[in-house]
């Protein structure tokens, strides 16, 4: 939970997303969107939503897996993942493909 509130600060700063996605953070994030506790799942889907503000952070969030955890979150998260869950979608949505797996989730 720590780590995820730490990261979704961090991430604010356009050289920190670099930084963070460079450092493999955008995986475990990920995980912890999929599997972590409530407040995590928050944590992780606003630093996601964050990270996706990158072009290459986009790409990378869909290459690891993020797409399917970030819908079920927004399907049925708490009322705070729902939010940043779907933030984050309305992001990765500019990339045609990720229009396209966000579809199939």
């Amino acid at each position: 939970e720590n780590a995820a509130a730490a990261l979704r600060n961090l991430a604010v700063s356009a050289d920190n997303k670099v930084a963070i996605a460079a450092a493999g953070g955008i995986g475990p994030l990920v995980e912890l969107a999929r599997c972590g506790t409530s407040v995590a799942k928050e944590n992780a889907a606003a630093a996601l939503w964050s990270l996706a503000v990158n072009a290459d952070n986009k790409v990378a969030l869909a290459a690891v897996g993020g797409i399917g955890p970030l819908v079920a979150l927004a399907r049925s998260g708490t009322s705070v993942a729902k939010e940043k869950a779907a933030g984050a979608l309305r992001i990765l949505s500019v990339d045609a493909d990720n229009q396209v797996a966000i579809a199939a989730a």
